[in-house]
């Protein structure tokens, strides 16, 4: 009978453990029309929502390095930096495999820049930050009471140290118009 008793205790803390040791978040979507960034849980209901604020040029998604826009697209946090400039920051993939089609058909990126970003999606890696079509998109805190950013989704300090700790390389982000 103690033995029983000992295993069901073992069972309930590693249920606990899973529990609690597993990152909560599973995937974010920002929509930049409600400006809210909302975080989903691994059942698929909403872990939280927070307000946000984005590139300085909110319509359309980012073309090229420098033009203050916003990418548009299903992306994943690929770097996780705990001394950001700005608070706490998630790193996306930005450019994705889409962002290179674009990018190679007008001609922005060369077909070596294309492969690289193609076999960093397929790797799960950052994907090439400085080429004409820009990078290092990040979700970050320091949102304050700024216009906009640079491109990057900011969210309140608060919320950052929130989120960060929740979410693991490789969480799906999709960034809606």
């Amino acid at each position: 009978m103690k033995l029983s008793r000992l295993a069901a205790l073992l069972l309930i803390v590693v249920a606990l453990w899973r529990i609690f040791a597993a990152p909560m978040v599973t995937k974010i979507v920002v929509s930049k029309f409600e400006r809210r960034l909302t975080a989903y849980g691994p059942d698929g209901s909403v872990v939280a929502s927070y307000p946000v604020i984005f590139g300085r040029a909110p319509l359309g998604t980012k073309e090229r390095e420098g033009d203050l826009r916003t990418p548009e697209g299903e992306y994943y946090v690929c770097f996780k930096n705990p001394k950001s400039q700005f608070h706490l920051s998630l790193g996306l993939s930005y450019p994705n495999l889409a962002d290179a089609d674009r990018g190679l058909a007008s001609g922005a990126i060369s077909h070596a820049e294309y492969t690289e970003i193609v076999e960093a999606g397929r790797a799960g890696r950052i994907p090439p930050w400085k080429t004409a079509l820009g990078g290092e998109i990040f979700i970050h805190g320091e949102m304050n009471d700024r216009p906009g950013t640079a491109g990057c989704v900011a969210v309140s300090n608060d919320a950052m140290e929130a989120l960060f700790p929740e979410v693991a390389l490789g969480t799906p982000v999709v960034i809606e118009p």
